[in-house]
């Protein structure tokens, strides 16, 4: 089976690692800076007055006076989130991060380990620990996983089994679906707001009306499509951080501080040699909470003076003073060096600039981000059953 765990408002909660005390009263993430006044997760004090996740600043407040802001620390999240990974990694658990705070894993090799599908599920809720309200859903088809682990309760485990996956879709709200908002607001014009309603329709019309997104929702929302878990690869544990004395706002000191890092890194025996496709900026800020910005390099390099130049120019984001830098070697690449030819097979050289084009992208976007059409029902008269994405992770 697959299964599930969720944790619900997970930036928040590790924003809130350090202020315990504000995880009992109503609280909320605030917006990043330069970003619309819209709110992100939410505590249940907040919630109970009236509080809801995306919702506009001033509303928020007009409901709720006494709401505490809590200031985005995506460095600290990012970095709890890789330690929970770890912990389930270290279980046995071979997983594969959809989003921060939600989490996919096959059962199917765990479960003679642990004595079956429930004591491996409670396994890896023990894994991740009680503080973090963690949940999990189980099923045969992960969108079903998904939606079970919206259902399931905090600390609690909820198996869906495949005769019963359209059933228990049906009642669940729009709002589970991967679809844009655009599409879901029509849906609801239409008055379909439950998966039930929108899987009731024919898949033909659902196509017509809505393009490809929305025979894809209304596949998700029969329990249709199956899909698969496709575990992450072993992370690179390749960081430095630079300590500060005193705030540093002076773009010349952080280039400095930058280069002394990248030199850190690229002398660690650990890269082997081997060439950095993706790396990640970070920084503690003075007034609290963090900054971090990830770089996906088009060509993987090793010279210190193009990761300069690629890194560089993201240090004039930095909102406010730092008193920490971090940089982070998060992708390498799998060659340590290249093999040349004295005559080159015409069409090699656009290949390989192909490849790595294709590896750039999926560094950035995740496993399953390149995809391949495949025909397989050319004869169809609906244009989205004549071929399917296939991804393509060669």
């Amino acid at each position: 089976m697959i299964a599930c765990l969720l944790i619900p408002g997970f930036e928040l909660r590790a924003a809130l690692r350090e202020r315990p005390a504000l995880a009992l009263r109503p609280a909320a993430l605030g917006p990043a800076a330069g970003e619309e006044p819209l709110l992100g997760p939410v505590t249940a004090a907040a919630e109970a007055a009236g509080v809801q996740p995306g919702m506009r600043l001033g509303e928020a407040l007009s409901l709720c006076p006494d709401l505490a802001l809590v200031e985005q620390d995506p460095a600290t999240a990012e970095h709890e989130w890789e330690q929970l990974l770890k912990r389930l990694e270290d279980s046995g658990f071979a997983v594969e991060a959809a989003a921060v705070g939600c989490v996919y894993f096959e059962t199917r090799g765990i479960e003679r380990l642990y004595g079956g599908l429930e004591p491996a599920l409670k396994r890896a809720l023990a894994a991740v620990g009680a503080a973090w309200d963690a949940r999990i859903g189980a099923a045969e088809r992960r969108f079903a996983a998904l939606a079970a682990a919206h259902v399931a309760r905090s600390g609690q485990t909820l198996i869906v089994s495949d005769r019963k996956t359209r059933d228990f879709l049906a009642p669940l709200p729009l709002t589970l679906l991967p679809v844009d908002s655009e599409r879901r607001e029509e849906l609801e014009e239409l008055g379909v707001r439950r998966l039930g309603q929108l899987a009731g329709l024919p898949g033909a019309a659902v196509a017509e009306r809505l393009g490809p997104d929305g025979r894809r929702a209304w596949s998700l929302a029969r329990g249709e499509q199956r899909g698969k878990v496709r575990a992450r690869k072993v992370a690179n544990e390749l960081a430095e951080t630079l300590e500060f004395p005193e705030a540093v706002a002076n773009e010349l000191t952080l280039r400095r501080a930058l280069g002394a890092l990248l030199d850190r890194l690229l002398a660690r025996p650990e890269r082997g040699d081997r060439a950095v496709r993706k790396l990640a900026l970070s920084a503690k800020l003075v007034g609290g909470g963090s900054w971090r910005r990830t770089v996906t390099l088009r060509d993987a390099t090793a010279d210190r003076d193009r990761l300069r130049v690629a890194l560089g120019s993201k240090l004039a984001e930095l909102p406010a003073p730092v008193t920490r830098l971090g940089l982070e070697l998060v992708e390498l690449a799998q060659t340590v060096g290249r093999q040349l030819e004295l005559v080159q097979p015409e069409g090699l050289e656009l290949r390989a600039h192909l490849s790595e084009g294709l590896k750039q992208v999926r560094a950035g976007a995740g496993s399953g981000a390149v995809c391949s059409v495949v025909e397989v029902a050319p004869w169809s008269r609906i244009p989205e059953q004549r071929a399917l994405l296939v991804p393509r992770d060669d």
